[in-house]
């Protein structure tokens, strides 16, 4: 009892200083941002030790089934005590702000050695776009822990797949932090553990196991989120980029975007998030850069942790495609039924985009498990889009009662 009003008292005073960080914010990232993640960096790296691992190379973590089965365990428990029966919703990424129609767009003469899986050649994909909240519940937006995925799923994509459940897509899953809140599966079912006790602060902070580091890193990039049109996404984990060859990827947005959130600091709507969205597009088009980085050192730029920033000093981010959402009318009630039919899963890929490292291993089975779980007690069928799918009318045939229909299995 005491734990648990010492972690809520402890998440009031987050949440009201979110209220304020519009006003100093966007300062402090200029001036303080890089230089604390260096920082922050050189500590992380200090208490590593070197694996002996070559570029692109996996190794399993000890136990790391065993840690899989308990995240999958405590997760699927989570849901169970959050939704009743009949509405469950996601897992993870629980509050959709928008599902959008996009373009991904390769680029002309990139150097041989990017040239791998959907950067082959220059063309287009047709796409469909999901911005989510954290979850594991849809609170108010201002209310979240400061937040927002973006997950994209390229169709029309030739070639065998290694998940087969999909043959013709690929998924690119991004958050907006460079690092991934938890460093391996290890860590992760720690994690899932302080969550499902409705107390996952503690995780940081717990005295037996601390990630402040971790933490710190993380509040560089978490804040108030004022559109999630604007801001940068980054795949945290990494994956093969053609063979013996691995990569992170990120989205760097090109658009100015509407960002102003009505009534700081007092209670403003729900979901501004969603309607900033609906406001920009309905004035212009949105566009991000993909750039991937090449591992180039495997300590530095390690596959099996996942909580380590990759230097870009080392290797830097080069651009090799561009991802356009045009100007379109939606409405993210709507699109909810469609929605809740979608899988995003990084093992939805092309092999010469294998997913890499315990994490991105665990993703399988656990993304799985959990959409199963999900979509069995809702009687919502998984489909495969085609990406003609265009206005409310197919959005709502393709799913089920939009009420039941927030969020994503998968981050």
């Amino acid at each position: 009892m005491l734990l648990k009003r010492l972690h809520d008292a402890l998440k009031a005073t987050l949440l009201f200083e979110r209220r304020f960080e519009p006003w100093f914010r966007p300062a402090f990232d200029k001036l303080l941002r890089d230089p604390l993640a260096c920082l922050l960096q050189l500590l992380i790296n200090a208490r590593r030790h070197d694996d002996g691992l070559g570029l692109a190379e996996e190794r399993l973590l000890p136990g790391e089934e065993a840690f899989l089965q308990q995240i999958i365990d405590r997760m699927a428990q989570q849901m169970r005590n959050h939704f009743p029966p009949g509405a469950y919703l996601r897992g993870g990424n629980t509050k959709t702000h928008g599902l959008l129609r996009g373009t991904v767009t390769v680029f002309d003469g990139l150097p041989a050695h990017l040239r791998h899986g959907v950067f082959a050649e220059p063309r287009s994909y047709p796409a469909w776009v999901r911005y989510s909240g954290p979850g594991p519940t849809t609170p108010a937006d201002i209310d979240d822990v400061g937040f927002v995925s973006m997950a994209i799923k390229l169709m029309d994509v030739p070639g065998p797949k290694i998940w087969d459940d999909e043959t013709s897509t690929q998924d690119l899953i991004c958050i907006c932090t460079p690092t991934f809140v938890t460093p391996d599966t290890r860590a992760n079912a720690a994690l899932q553990e302080w969550s499902l006790r409705e107390m996952p602060l503690y995780y940081f902070i717990d005295p037996r196991a601390p990630h402040i580091l971790d933490m710190l890193m993380q509040a560089l990039w978490n804040k108030t989120q004022s559109n999630p049109l604007g801001e940068h996404y980054y795949s945290c984990t990494p994956y093969l980029l053609g063979e013996g060859q691995a990569m992170q990827y990120a989205f760097a947005p090109r658009t100015s975007v509407y960002r102003k959130i009505p009534r700081l600091p007092l209670r403003p709507p729900d979901n501004y998030l969603s309607d900033n969205m609906v406001r920009t597009l309905a004035e212009t088009d949105v566009e991000f850069d993909i750039t991937v980085q090449v591992q180039t050192d495997p300590f530095r730029m390690p596959i099996e942790n996942n909580a380590v920033l990759w230097p870009t000093r080392l290797s830097p981010r080069v651009p090799v495609a561009r991802l356009h959402i045009p100007r379109q009318a939606f409405a993210p009630h709507e699109q909810l039924g469609f929605v809740s039919n979608l899988s995003f899963s990084p093992w939805h890929c092309l092999p010469a985009h294998r997913p890499l490292g315990n994490q991105n291993r665990a993703r399988w089975r656990l993304y799985e498990t959990l959409s199963r779980l999900r979509q069995t007690n809702d009687h919502t069928p998984h489909i495969e889009p085609s990406g003609r799918e265009t206005n409310s009318g197919e959005f709502g045939a393709a799913g089920m009662d939009p009420t039941h229909a927030q969020g994503a299995d998968r981050p």
